[in-house]
Protein backbone atom coordinates (compact mmCIF):
# COMPACT_ATOMS: atom_id res chain seq x y z
CA UNK A 1 0.00 0.00 0.00
CA UNK A 2 1.38 3.58 -0.80
CA UNK A 3 -0.25 6.61 1.47
CA UNK A 4 1.05 10.17 0.34
CA UNK A 5 1.10 12.38 3.18
CA UNK A 6 2.09 16.31 3.77
CA UNK A 7 3.64 16.90 6.78
CA UNK A 8 5.43 20.16 8.09
CA UNK A 9 8.67 19.27 10.23
CA UNK A 10 11.90 21.15 11.61
CA UNK A 11 14.98 20.85 9.71
CA UNK A 12 16.50 18.08 11.82
CA UNK A 13 13.84 16.19 11.73
CA UNK A 14 13.68 16.34 7.86
CA UNK A 15 17.21 15.22 7.35
CA UNK A 16 16.84 11.28 8.80
CA UNK A 17 14.50 8.68 7.48
CA UNK A 18 14.39 7.39 11.21
CA UNK A 19 12.50 10.53 12.40
CA UNK A 20 10.63 11.05 9.00
CA UNK A 21 9.29 6.85 9.73
CA UNK A 22 8.53 8.04 13.33
CA UNK A 23 5.94 11.10 12.27
CA UNK A 24 4.59 9.25 9.48
CA UNK A 25 4.01 6.56 12.03
CA UNK A 26 2.14 8.22 13.86
CA UNK A 27 0.59 10.65 11.46
CA UNK A 28 -0.62 7.81 9.15
CA UNK A 29 -1.56 5.35 12.32
CA UNK A 30 0.54 2.46 11.45
CA UNK A 31 3.30 0.80 12.83
CA UNK A 32 6.84 2.24 12.23
CA UNK A 33 8.25 -1.77 11.26
CA UNK A 34 5.11 -1.50 8.50
CA UNK A 35 6.66 1.67 6.76
CA UNK A 36 9.34 0.02 4.61
CA UNK A 37 10.51 3.23 2.20
CA UNK A 38 9.82 6.89 1.76
CA UNK A 39 10.17 8.68 -1.13
CA UNK A 40 9.84 12.35 -0.74
CA UNK A 41 7.96 13.99 -3.77
CA UNK A 42 7.70 17.62 -2.57
CA UNK A 43 9.80 19.64 -0.21
CA UNK A 44 10.31 23.57 0.28
CA UNK A 45 11.56 26.16 3.43
CA UNK A 46 9.06 28.22 5.21
CA UNK A 47 11.76 30.83 6.76
CA UNK A 48 9.25 33.38 7.23
CA UNK A 49 9.62 33.64 11.46
CA UNK A 50 12.67 32.41 13.48
CA UNK A 51 10.78 29.19 13.42
CA UNK A 52 11.96 27.94 9.98
CA UNK A 53 9.75 24.68 9.28
CA UNK A 54 9.98 21.95 5.87
CA UNK A 55 7.08 21.33 4.30
CA UNK A 56 6.94 17.77 2.44
CA UNK A 57 5.27 16.10 0.47
CA UNK A 58 6.51 12.52 0.87
CA UNK A 59 4.58 8.85 -0.54
CA UNK A 60 4.84 6.16 2.08
CA UNK A 61 5.37 2.57 1.12
CA UNK A 62 3.69 0.27 3.85
CA UNK A 63 4.58 -3.23 3.66
CA UNK A 64 5.64 -3.16 0.29
CA UNK A 65 8.76 -1.92 -1.31
CA UNK A 66 9.08 0.93 -4.32
CA UNK A 67 10.30 -0.17 -7.76
CA UNK A 68 14.00 -0.19 -8.47
CA UNK A 69 15.36 2.66 -10.44
CA UNK A 70 13.95 5.28 -12.09
CA UNK A 71 9.88 5.05 -12.84
CA UNK A 72 10.65 7.50 -15.80
CA UNK A 73 11.69 5.74 -19.39
CA UNK A 74 11.61 7.58 -22.63
CA UNK A 75 10.84 6.28 -25.61
CA UNK A 76 13.84 6.81 -27.58
CA UNK A 77 14.54 4.50 -30.52
CA UNK A 78 16.42 3.90 -33.29
CA UNK A 79 16.08 7.06 -36.30
CA UNK A 80 19.41 6.33 -38.23
CA UNK A 81 16.85 5.96 -41.78
CA UNK A 82 14.88 8.48 -40.60
CA UNK A 83 13.86 12.28 -42.22
CA UNK A 84 16.69 14.34 -40.98
CA UNK A 85 16.61 17.65 -39.05
CA UNK A 86 19.58 20.20 -38.65
CA UNK A 87 19.47 21.95 -35.35
CA UNK A 88 21.87 25.03 -35.02
CA UNK A 89 23.45 25.04 -30.97
CA UNK A 90 24.14 22.71 -28.32
CA UNK A 91 22.33 24.02 -25.50
CA UNK A 92 19.07 23.01 -23.41
CA UNK A 93 16.66 23.97 -26.27
CA UNK A 94 18.58 22.09 -29.07
CA UNK A 95 19.55 19.13 -26.85
CA UNK A 96 15.49 18.58 -26.04
CA UNK A 97 14.57 19.48 -29.70
CA UNK A 98 16.74 16.89 -30.90
CA UNK A 99 15.96 14.26 -27.75
CA UNK A 100 11.92 15.08 -28.59
CA UNK A 101 12.53 14.53 -32.48
CA UNK A 102 13.96 10.83 -31.91
CA UNK A 103 11.12 9.92 -29.80
CA UNK A 104 9.14 11.80 -32.70
CA UNK A 105 11.07 9.36 -35.48
CA UNK A 106 12.90 11.41 -36.93
CA UNK A 107 16.81 11.98 -37.18
CA UNK A 108 18.20 14.98 -35.46
CA UNK A 109 21.56 16.56 -36.71
CA UNK A 110 23.52 19.55 -34.57
CA UNK A 111 25.76 21.93 -35.39
CA UNK A 112 27.47 23.62 -32.43
CA UNK A 113 29.82 26.35 -32.80
CA UNK A 114 31.78 25.20 -29.68
CA UNK A 115 33.79 22.23 -28.11
CA UNK A 116 32.29 19.10 -26.24
CA UNK A 117 32.29 19.30 -22.72
CA UNK A 118 35.90 17.96 -22.10
CA UNK A 119 37.26 20.14 -24.05
CA UNK A 120 35.64 23.51 -23.29
CA UNK A 121 36.53 23.17 -19.53
CA UNK A 122 40.26 24.15 -20.81
CA UNK A 123 39.37 27.47 -22.42
CA UNK A 124 37.32 28.16 -19.40
CA UNK A 125 40.43 27.59 -17.20
CA UNK A 126 42.38 29.68 -19.68
CA UNK A 127 39.77 32.72 -19.14
CA UNK A 128 40.09 32.20 -15.21
CA UNK A 129 44.09 32.55 -16.04
CA UNK A 130 43.38 35.77 -17.51
CA UNK A 131 44.52 34.21 -21.05
CA UNK A 132 42.77 35.29 -23.23
CA UNK A 133 38.99 34.52 -24.43
CA UNK A 134 38.12 31.72 -27.30
CA UNK A 135 34.99 33.54 -29.01
CA UNK A 136 33.65 29.75 -30.10
CA UNK A 137 34.24 27.79 -26.50
CA UNK A 138 33.96 29.72 -23.01
CA UNK A 139 30.79 30.02 -20.48
CA UNK A 140 28.47 30.88 -23.53
CA UNK A 141 29.48 28.91 -26.57
CA UNK A 142 29.93 25.10 -26.17
CA UNK A 143 27.90 21.49 -25.65
CA UNK A 144 25.18 22.02 -23.15
CA UNK A 145 25.05 26.26 -23.91
CA UNK A 146 25.95 28.85 -21.01
CA UNK A 147 24.34 26.98 -18.28
CA UNK A 148 26.34 23.91 -18.18
CA UNK A 149 29.46 25.40 -16.31
CA UNK A 150 27.08 28.57 -14.43
CA UNK A 151 24.95 26.87 -12.26
CA UNK A 152 22.53 24.42 -13.73
CA UNK A 153 19.80 25.82 -11.79
CA UNK A 154 16.35 24.27 -12.95
CA UNK A 155 13.89 26.43 -11.06
CA UNK A 156 11.06 28.49 -14.08
CA UNK A 157 7.78 29.98 -13.62
CA UNK A 158 6.96 29.16 -16.95
CA UNK A 159 4.66 26.83 -16.11
CA UNK A 160 2.02 26.79 -18.91
CA UNK A 161 4.21 26.26 -21.65
CA UNK A 162 4.55 22.33 -21.32
CA UNK A 163 5.36 20.02 -18.78
CA UNK A 164 7.87 21.40 -16.59
CA UNK A 165 8.09 17.78 -14.63
CA UNK A 166 8.81 15.72 -17.89
CA UNK A 167 12.27 18.24 -18.49
CA UNK A 168 13.24 17.10 -14.50
CA UNK A 169 12.83 13.18 -15.48
CA UNK A 170 14.77 13.61 -18.45
CA UNK A 171 17.63 15.30 -16.27
CA UNK A 172 17.21 12.67 -13.82
CA UNK A 173 17.39 9.70 -16.17
CA UNK A 174 20.80 10.73 -17.92
CA UNK A 175 22.17 11.24 -14.23
CA UNK A 176 20.93 14.11 -12.00
CA UNK A 177 20.26 13.66 -8.38
CA UNK A 178 16.87 12.82 -6.94
CA UNK A 179 16.89 16.23 -5.48
CA UNK A 180 15.60 17.59 -8.69
CA UNK A 181 12.21 15.79 -8.89
CA UNK A 182 10.96 17.29 -5.81
CA UNK A 183 12.65 20.39 -4.26
CA UNK A 184 11.16 23.76 -4.86
CA UNK A 185 13.53 25.01 -6.47
CA UNK A 186 15.69 22.61 -7.83
CA UNK A 187 19.47 22.95 -8.98
CA UNK A 188 21.71 20.40 -10.75
CA UNK A 189 24.97 21.99 -9.87
CA UNK A 190 27.95 23.12 -12.03
CA UNK A 191 29.61 19.69 -10.92
CA UNK A 192 27.37 17.83 -12.03
CA UNK A 193 25.68 18.87 -14.73
CA UNK A 194 28.29 18.54 -17.39
CA UNK A 195 28.29 14.45 -17.51
CA UNK A 196 24.50 14.79 -17.56
CA UNK A 197 25.12 16.52 -20.67
CA UNK A 198 27.05 13.99 -21.85
CA UNK A 199 24.92 11.98 -21.22
CA UNK A 200 22.28 13.21 -23.60
CA UNK A 201 24.45 13.19 -25.84
CA UNK A 202 24.98 9.41 -25.50
CA UNK A 203 21.58 9.16 -26.24
CA UNK A 204 21.01 11.08 -29.35
CA UNK A 205 24.06 9.08 -31.22
CA UNK A 206 23.36 6.07 -30.09
CA UNK A 207 19.81 6.63 -31.42
CA UNK A 208 21.70 7.68 -35.20
CA UNK A 209 21.63 11.51 -34.54
CA UNK A 210 24.62 13.44 -34.90
CA UNK A 211 26.26 16.25 -33.33
CA UNK A 212 28.93 18.53 -35.03
CA UNK A 213 31.11 20.54 -32.86
CA UNK A 214 33.32 23.27 -33.85
CA UNK A 215 31.01 23.29 -36.53
CA UNK A 216 30.11 27.29 -36.79
CA UNK A 217 26.51 28.18 -38.83
CA UNK A 218 27.56 31.35 -40.81
CA UNK A 219 24.67 31.39 -43.14
CA UNK A 220 21.42 30.06 -44.41
CA UNK A 221 20.56 28.53 -47.70
CA UNK A 222 17.66 30.62 -48.79
CA UNK A 223 14.59 30.55 -51.25
CA UNK A 224 12.29 33.42 -51.67
CA UNK A 225 10.05 32.47 -48.71
CA UNK A 226 11.87 29.18 -47.10
CA UNK A 227 15.04 28.03 -45.23
CA UNK A 228 16.85 25.06 -47.44
CA UNK A 229 19.67 24.49 -45.38
CA UNK A 230 22.49 25.66 -43.76
CA UNK A 231 25.86 26.72 -44.28
CA UNK A 232 29.05 25.82 -42.63
CA UNK A 233 32.00 27.97 -41.58
CA UNK A 234 34.50 25.40 -43.31
CA UNK A 235 32.30 25.81 -46.62
CA UNK A 236 29.98 23.29 -46.42
CA UNK A 237 26.24 23.67 -47.25
CA UNK A 238 23.54 20.92 -45.63
CA UNK A 239 20.50 20.73 -47.12
CA UNK A 240 17.49 20.24 -44.66
CA UNK A 241 14.07 20.10 -44.64
CA UNK A 242 13.58 21.62 -41.22
CA UNK A 243 16.05 23.90 -39.60
CA UNK A 244 15.82 24.88 -35.91
CA UNK A 245 17.33 27.86 -34.80
CA UNK A 246 18.45 27.47 -30.89
CA UNK A 247 21.58 29.59 -30.66
CA UNK A 248 21.14 31.15 -27.46
CA UNK A 249 21.24 34.79 -26.53
CA UNK A 250 25.11 35.39 -26.79
CA UNK A 251 25.60 34.83 -30.51
CA UNK A 252 25.37 38.04 -31.87
CA UNK A 253 26.63 36.94 -35.20
CA UNK A 254 23.90 34.93 -35.55
CA UNK A 255 21.39 37.87 -35.43
CA UNK A 256 23.78 39.95 -37.47
CA UNK A 257 23.74 36.95 -40.29
CA UNK A 258 19.59 37.03 -40.56
CA UNK A 259 19.15 40.86 -40.15
CA UNK A 260 21.79 41.37 -43.39
CA UNK A 261 20.19 38.60 -45.45
CA UNK A 262 16.72 40.86 -44.96
CA UNK A 263 15.26 37.73 -41.95
CA UNK A 264 12.58 40.02 -40.22
CA UNK A 265 13.84 39.96 -36.33
CA UNK A 266 12.24 42.65 -33.30
CA UNK A 267 14.04 44.25 -30.53
CA UNK A 268 12.94 43.77 -27.04
CA UNK A 269 13.49 44.89 -23.49
CA UNK A 270 16.18 43.38 -21.67
CA UNK A 271 18.30 44.00 -18.49
CA UNK A 272 21.86 44.93 -17.77
CA UNK A 273 23.69 45.65 -13.99
CA UNK A 274 26.19 43.97 -12.20
CA UNK A 275 26.89 41.18 -10.00
CA UNK A 276 26.32 41.54 -6.24
CA UNK A 277 28.10 39.26 -3.90
CA UNK A 278 28.20 39.52 -0.05
CA UNK A 279 29.41 36.84 2.44
CA UNK A 280 26.94 33.95 2.73
CA UNK A 281 26.85 33.60 6.28
CA UNK A 282 25.88 37.41 5.93
CA UNK A 283 22.72 36.66 3.48
CA UNK A 284 21.89 33.47 5.84
CA UNK A 285 21.50 35.73 8.84
CA UNK A 286 19.27 37.97 7.10
CA UNK A 287 17.31 35.50 5.65
CA UNK A 288 16.93 32.66 8.33
CA UNK A 289 17.12 35.26 10.55
CA UNK A 290 19.42 33.48 12.86
CA UNK A 291 22.99 34.21 13.87
CA UNK A 292 24.04 30.83 12.58
CA UNK A 293 22.60 28.85 9.66
CA UNK A 294 23.57 25.27 10.97
CA UNK A 295 24.06 22.09 9.38
CA UNK A 296 20.23 21.28 8.30
CA UNK A 297 19.42 24.22 6.78
CA UNK A 298 21.40 24.92 2.82
CA UNK A 299 22.43 28.02 2.45
CA UNK A 300 19.94 30.83 1.67
CA UNK A 301 19.24 32.45 -1.14
CA UNK A 302 16.92 35.68 -1.65
CA UNK A 303 14.66 37.19 -4.63
CA UNK A 304 13.93 40.74 -4.88
CA UNK A 305 11.90 42.92 -7.63
CA UNK A 306 11.46 46.65 -7.08
CA UNK A 307 10.16 49.54 -8.96
CA UNK A 308 12.10 52.45 -9.39
CA UNK A 309 11.09 55.00 -11.29
CA UNK A 310 8.59 52.79 -13.87
CA UNK A 311 11.68 50.30 -14.29
CA UNK A 312 11.96 46.94 -12.88
CA UNK A 313 15.16 46.40 -10.64
CA UNK A 314 15.75 42.83 -9.60
CA UNK A 315 17.49 40.46 -8.84
CA UNK A 316 18.65 37.74 -11.09
CA UNK A 317 20.05 34.26 -11.47
CA UNK A 318 20.85 34.09 -7.26
CA UNK A 319 23.69 31.48 -6.32
CA UNK A 320 23.98 30.78 -2.89
CA UNK A 321 27.32 29.15 -1.69
CA UNK A 322 28.41 30.37 -4.93
CA UNK A 323 30.85 31.60 -7.68
CA UNK A 324 31.31 34.94 -10.05
CA UNK A 325 32.57 33.72 -13.21
CA UNK A 326 33.93 35.43 -16.28
CA UNK A 327 31.24 34.91 -18.91
CA UNK A 328 32.88 36.93 -21.96
CA UNK A 329 32.25 35.53 -25.55
CA UNK A 330 34.68 37.88 -27.21
CA UNK A 331 38.58 38.99 -26.52
CA UNK A 332 37.83 42.34 -25.86
CA UNK A 333 34.57 42.52 -23.70
CA UNK A 334 34.30 41.61 -20.16
CA UNK A 335 31.36 40.13 -18.90
CA UNK A 336 30.26 38.29 -15.68
CA UNK A 337 27.50 35.61 -13.99
CA UNK A 338 27.23 33.53 -11.21
CA UNK A 339 27.02 29.42 -10.87
CA UNK A 340 27.29 27.24 -7.90
CA UNK A 341 28.42 23.42 -7.16
CA UNK A 342 25.51 21.01 -6.12
CA UNK A 343 26.46 21.29 -2.72
CA UNK A 344 26.42 25.46 -2.72
CA UNK A 345 28.92 25.53 -0.18
CA UNK A 346 30.87 28.28 -1.03
CA UNK A 347 31.69 31.19 1.07
CA UNK A 348 29.88 33.80 -0.71
CA UNK A 349 26.74 34.14 -1.89
CA UNK A 350 26.67 36.24 -5.59
CA UNK A 351 23.04 37.56 -7.96
CA UNK A 352 23.14 39.41 -10.74
CA UNK A 353 21.25 42.40 -9.59
CA UNK A 354 20.34 44.36 -13.19
CA UNK A 355 17.19 47.29 -14.20
CA UNK A 356 15.03 46.78 -17.26
CA UNK A 357 16.48 48.66 -20.03
CA UNK A 358 13.47 49.98 -22.91
CA UNK A 359 14.09 51.48 -26.44
CA UNK A 360 13.71 54.56 -25.54
CA UNK A 361 16.86 54.66 -23.06
CA UNK A 362 19.11 53.77 -25.68
CA UNK A 363 19.75 57.06 -27.63
CA UNK A 364 21.88 57.27 -30.51
CA UNK A 365 21.99 53.42 -30.34
CA UNK A 366 18.48 53.32 -32.15
CA UNK A 367 19.96 53.82 -35.81
CA UNK A 368 20.62 50.10 -35.87
CA UNK A 369 17.02 49.47 -35.76
CA UNK A 370 16.37 45.81 -34.51
CA UNK A 371 20.26 45.52 -33.64
CA UNK A 372 20.52 48.81 -31.12
CA UNK A 373 19.63 46.49 -27.80
CA UNK A 374 22.94 44.57 -29.08
CA UNK A 375 25.09 46.98 -29.76
CA UNK A 376 24.10 48.84 -26.60
CA UNK A 377 25.22 46.11 -24.73
CA UNK A 378 28.61 45.32 -26.78
CA UNK A 379 29.24 48.65 -25.78
CA UNK A 380 28.74 48.77 -22.11
CA UNK A 381 30.40 45.56 -22.23
CA UNK A 382 33.76 47.20 -23.96
CA UNK A 383 33.51 49.85 -21.59
CA UNK A 384 33.67 47.30 -18.79
CA UNK A 385 37.05 45.80 -20.73
CA UNK A 386 38.31 49.25 -21.00
CA UNK A 387 37.41 50.12 -17.32
CA UNK A 388 39.27 46.72 -16.63
CA UNK A 389 42.94 47.25 -18.41
CA UNK A 390 41.51 45.35 -21.27
CA UNK A 391 41.91 42.24 -19.15
CA UNK A 392 39.33 40.07 -17.35
CA UNK A 393 39.84 41.39 -14.09
CA UNK A 394 36.81 42.99 -13.33
CA UNK A 395 35.82 46.52 -11.96
CA UNK A 396 34.23 45.94 -8.29
CA UNK A 397 33.22 48.77 -6.06
CA UNK A 398 32.01 48.30 -2.07
CA UNK A 399 28.08 48.30 -2.59
CA UNK A 400 27.80 51.08 -0.04
CA UNK A 401 30.47 53.29 -1.52
CA UNK A 402 28.64 52.75 -4.76
CA UNK A 403 25.44 54.73 -3.58
CA UNK A 404 27.37 57.09 -1.72
CA UNK A 405 29.65 57.50 -4.69
CA UNK A 406 32.86 56.83 -2.84
CA UNK A 407 35.44 55.68 -5.06
CA UNK A 408 36.65 52.04 -2.72
CA UNK A 409 40.45 52.35 -1.94
CA UNK A 410 39.90 48.43 -0.52
CA UNK A 411 38.01 45.59 -1.36
CA UNK A 412 37.30 42.31 0.48
CA UNK A 413 37.89 38.77 -0.30
CA UNK A 414 36.13 37.77 -3.52
CA UNK A 415 34.92 34.55 -5.38
CA UNK A 416 35.84 35.78 -8.80
CA UNK A 417 39.48 33.93 -10.13
CA UNK A 418 40.62 36.29 -12.22
CA UNK A 419 40.83 39.28 -9.71
CA UNK A 420 38.88 42.90 -8.88
CA UNK A 421 40.03 46.07 -9.37
CA UNK A 422 38.49 49.21 -7.23
CA UNK A 423 36.42 50.95 -9.75
CA UNK A 424 33.55 53.71 -9.60
CA UNK A 425 30.82 52.26 -11.65
CA UNK A 426 29.57 56.02 -11.62
CA UNK A 427 32.13 57.17 -14.15
CA UNK A 428 31.46 54.24 -17.10
CA UNK A 429 27.75 52.67 -16.43
CA UNK A 430 25.20 54.53 -17.29
CA UNK A 431 23.63 56.78 -15.44
CA UNK A 432 20.08 56.22 -15.47
CA UNK A 433 21.00 52.14 -14.81
CA UNK A 434 23.06 53.50 -12.11
CA UNK A 435 20.91 56.03 -10.13
CA UNK A 436 17.75 53.40 -10.64
CA UNK A 437 20.54 50.76 -9.02
CA UNK A 438 21.54 52.82 -5.78
CA UNK A 439 17.10 53.25 -5.62
CA UNK A 440 16.95 49.93 -5.57
CA UNK A 441 19.51 48.43 -3.36
CA UNK A 442 17.77 50.98 -0.66
CA UNK A 443 14.51 49.67 -1.00
CA UNK A 444 16.11 46.29 -0.55
CA UNK A 445 17.54 47.90 2.23
CA UNK A 446 14.40 48.54 4.29
CA UNK A 447 12.96 45.07 3.85
CA UNK A 448 16.22 42.94 4.62
CA UNK A 449 18.29 44.25 6.66
CA UNK A 450 22.24 44.18 6.42
CA UNK A 451 22.13 43.63 2.73
CA UNK A 452 23.28 47.15 2.33
CA UNK A 453 27.23 47.25 3.47
CA UNK A 454 30.34 47.70 2.38
CA UNK A 455 30.94 43.97 3.24
CA UNK A 456 29.28 43.23 0.07
CA UNK A 457 30.76 44.30 -3.22
CA UNK A 458 29.78 45.07 -7.15
CA UNK A 459 31.05 43.61 -9.97
CA UNK A 460 30.56 43.99 -13.41
CA UNK A 461 29.15 43.94 -15.92
CA UNK A 462 25.98 41.42 -15.84
CA UNK A 463 23.98 41.94 -19.25
CA UNK A 464 23.78 38.74 -20.43
CA UNK A 465 20.28 37.73 -18.89
CA UNK A 466 18.17 37.73 -21.99
CA UNK A 467 18.53 38.56 -25.60
CA UNK A 468 17.92 41.94 -26.49
CA UNK A 469 16.13 40.65 -29.58
CA UNK A 470 13.10 38.44 -30.69
CA UNK A 471 12.69 36.25 -33.39
CA UNK A 472 9.56 36.67 -34.62
CA UNK A 473 7.22 33.02 -34.82
CA UNK A 474 3.83 31.65 -35.90
CA UNK A 475 2.14 31.91 -32.72
CA UNK A 476 0.26 27.95 -33.75
CA UNK A 477 3.51 26.31 -36.42
CA UNK A 478 6.70 28.13 -34.43
CA UNK A 479 8.02 28.76 -37.76
CA UNK A 480 9.73 31.96 -38.54
CA UNK A 481 6.51 34.82 -39.69
CA UNK A 482 8.70 35.23 -43.21
CA UNK A 483 11.23 32.28 -44.17
CA UNK A 484 8.89 28.38 -43.99
CA UNK A 485 11.35 25.68 -42.76
CA UNK A 486 13.20 27.96 -39.90
CA UNK A 487 11.91 27.42 -36.18
CA UNK A 488 13.28 29.61 -34.03
CA UNK A 489 13.28 28.78 -30.23
CA UNK A 490 15.07 29.40 -26.89
CA UNK A 491 16.46 32.23 -25.26
CA UNK A 492 18.40 33.70 -28.13
CA UNK A 493 15.03 33.50 -30.17
CA UNK A 494 13.42 35.48 -27.27
CA UNK A 495 11.24 32.63 -26.24
CA UNK A 496 12.67 31.65 -23.02
CA UNK A 497 14.32 32.28 -19.60
CA UNK A 498 16.48 29.70 -18.50
CA UNK A 499 17.36 25.64 -18.92
CA UNK A 500 14.10 24.53 -18.37
CA UNK A 501 11.90 27.29 -20.16
CA UNK A 502 14.68 26.47 -22.93
CA UNK A 503 14.00 22.86 -22.65
CA UNK A 504 10.77 23.05 -22.70
CA UNK A 505 10.54 25.68 -26.00
CA UNK A 506 12.65 23.30 -27.55
CA UNK A 507 10.26 19.83 -27.36
CA UNK A 508 7.52 22.11 -28.36
CA UNK A 509 9.54 23.57 -31.30
CA UNK A 510 10.70 20.16 -31.93
CA UNK A 511 6.80 18.65 -32.20
CA UNK A 512 5.85 21.26 -34.57
CA UNK A 513 8.75 20.22 -36.75
CA UNK A 514 7.30 16.97 -36.48
CA UNK A 515 4.09 17.82 -36.86
CA UNK A 516 5.21 19.52 -40.46
CA UNK A 517 7.05 17.23 -41.88
CA UNK A 518 4.14 14.45 -41.47
CA UNK A 519 1.62 16.23 -42.86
Amino acid sequence: MIKRAEIIVEPWQASSEEHLRQILSSYLRVKEDEILAIRIIRRSIDARSRNIKINLGVDVFINELPAVGSEYKPEFKDVTAQTEVVIIGAGPAGLFAALRLIELGFRPIIFERGKDVNSRKRDIAAIHRNEGVNPDSNYGFGEGGAGTFSDGKLFTRSKKKGDIHRILEIFHYHGAQDEILYDAHPHIGTNVLPRVIKQMRNSILDCGGEIHFNSKVTGLILSSDSVEGVKLQNGISVSAKAVILATGHSARDIYSMLYHNGIQLESKNFAVGVRVEHPQALIDEIQYKRSQRGIYLPAATYNFVEQVEGRGVYSFCMCPGGTIVPASTAPDELVVNGMSSSSRSGLFANSGMVVEVRSEDLGDYLKFNELSGLKFQEAIERSCFKEAGSSQIAPSQRLNDFIRGAFSSTLPKTSYHPGILSSDFNQWLPGFICERLKKGFLQIGTKAKAFVTNEAIMVGVESRTSSPIRIPRDEFTFEHIQFKNLFPCGEGAGYSGGIVSSAVDGERCAEKVAHKLRR
